[in-house]
């Protein structure tokens, strides 16, 4: 059974933003008193964040397919909906965020750590948000924004101070159970550890955690073996620590050649880092010979013959054994003062600035206009941000929220742009994706049937139990007594004239 995880690959799927709500609030004895219609709740963010009590990808192993909650519908009188919940996904320190192509996304190396890796999709305008000076009523809605999806490739590399390097059997397992709690799997045969193991060791006031890397053999760096899979855990040590077996059964090896063949598949895979990855380049930091076994007394001969060349070459060098714990003490030791020295060099870390609960939104400024030919027909292809974004938020079947569209499209530039690259009226306009975009047959001025029953956005009926000002009153009241006065005067010239008689008079 699986136990241990160091690379996996997930899908995720950010949330979808909830649609808008199209409203007319009601009240008594005012029946249409405007739009109230709430936005919908934004989706949410897929998230990855370091957990120090997490030490495996194993569960992302067995689920790889992770989801973030989605944003609810608004809803009349100003409810509006809820967002979606942010799918956290925890991880163990060290972890490098890339994409399947291989580009960095993140290294998260400090507790807490977070990167977004599928960004939720923003919630649609309701009707009252979209309500303004000229568009009083409108009666359309935005529709909630689909979530990013994509593939992403989480690699684990140790967060060790000292890292045991040698071939299989060199009794690295034995030293790291010897010297810390650490349990892993002992046995006589060869790739007995399949996954890297830590442990932490007090020296005196010195604590430091050392990682068993499992067994590398000539090639390693070329990926003979799974070498790959196990040098990337040795590339964020401070501290390199040979470990050579002085009792190998094979007459063809010996503790230099030994150390000579791991020296250079390091250099080989130091070749492919990043110059930027693990900071001080892997082939400068500090190095440790161990000559292990040598309770055995070939051992012990072979160590001792071998220690003098390998102090020439500027190598600190110690003689151990992992059954009898003899040289231990001053391994230890020797390895809490290297430690110590190499966190001295290293200048600490400014503190990363801690993500908001919010990321904030991606620019979405420009589009594109190119002219495109597939099947013998020729059609405009129009790419950008906010274009596109336009069109998933669009409900094709409200011919207001159609004109809303050709009016933000307007304004943003593209019929001027379209125009300036030759397209003429009814010719095939695509916006989005050349395969799965959206079709239009351009009209340089898009009219729809709500333009013709008035201004886009507006209603004759709310205007309709408007109460007139006291100064539109008086106004008003004066005009109708003009009105009288003008009357009177003008029948009593009449009858002064003789156009007509009271019949009173005449009786």
């Amino acid at each position: 059974m699986v136990s241990f995880v160091d690379r996996v690959v997930l899908h995720v799927q950010a949330g979808a933003g909830g649609n808008g709500c199209a409203s007319v609030r009601r009240e008594k004895f005012k029946p249409l008193a405007g739009p109230d219609g709430a936005n919908g709740g934004h989706g949410g963010d897929v998230v990855v964040e370091v957990d120090p009590q997490v030490t495996t990808l194993l569960s992302f192993h067995r689920s790889p397919h992770q989801k973030a909650g989605s944003g609810t519908q608004g809803a009349g009188d100003m409810r509006a909906g809820r967002n979606g919940e942010d799918r956290i996904l925890k991880v163990p320190l060290g972890t490098v965020v890339r994409t399947p192509e291989g580009d960095v996304l993140g290294d998260l190396t400090a507790p807490g750590d977070r990167l977004v890796v599928a960004r939720g999709g923003r919630g649609g305008l309701g009707n009252a948000a979209l309500a303004s000076p000229r568009r009083k009523a409108p009666g359309f809605a935005l529709l909630g924004d689909e979530g990013e999806s994509r593939d992403v490739v989480l690699e684990l590399k140790s967060m060790a101070d000292v890292a045991l390097v040698g071939f299989p059997s060199a009794g690295k397992s034995s030293l790291i159970a010897a010297m810390s709690a650490a349990r892993p799997k002992i046995a006589d045969y060869p790739f007995t550890t399949l996954v890297p193991n830590l442990g932490v060791v007090q020296a005196g006031e010195e604590r430091y955690t050392i990682a068993d890397v499992p067994g590398l053999i000539p090639g390693a760096s070329q990926g003979r073996g799974l070498g790959l899979e196990f040098l990337r855990h040795i590339e964020r040590c401070a501290v390199i620590v040979h470990v050579v077996d002085c009792a190998a059964v094979e007459s063809s090896r010996d503790p230099l050649s030994d150390f000579d063949l791991l020296e250079a598949e390091l250099g080989a895979y130091a070749q492919q880092l990043d110059p930027a990855e693990g900071g001080i380049p892997l082939m400068e930091r500090p190095r440790l010979v161990v000559l292990n076994k040598i309770d055995v007394p070939d051992g012990r001969e072979l160590a001792e013959f071998v220690r003098d060349d390998l102090r020439s070459r500027g190598l600190p060098t110690h003689l151990v054994s992992a059954a009898s714990r003899e040289g231990l003490r001053e391994l230890s030791f020797a390895l809490a003062s290297a430690v110590a020295e190499a966190r001295e060099a290293v200048p600490a870390p400014a503190a990363a600035p801690r993500l908001s609960p919010r990321p904030r939104a991606r620019r979405e400024d420009g589009f594109t206009v190119s002219r495109r030919s597939q099947g013998g027909q020729e059609f405009y292809l129009v790419r950008g941000g906010k274009p596109e974004r336009w069109i998933r938020q669009t409900d094709f079947d409200n011919d207001e929220a159609v004109g809303y569209l050709a009016d933000r499209l307007n304004a943003l530039g593209v019929e001027d742009a379209l125009v300036e690259a030759g397209a003429r009226a009814g010719d095939t306009v695509v916006i989005g994706p050349e395969d799965s975009g959206v079709i239009f047959d351009w009209e340089p001025t898009m009219r729809t049937g709500a333009e013709l029953l008035g201004p886009r956005g507006t209603d004759l009926r709310l205007d309709e139990g408007r109460r007139s000002s006291r100064k539109e009153r008086k106004a008003a009241y004066h005009e109708r007594m003009d009105a009288k006065a003008d009357a009177r005067e003008g029948l009593w010239m009449d009858r002064q004239a003789g156009l007509w008689v009271d019949p009173a008079e005449e009786s």
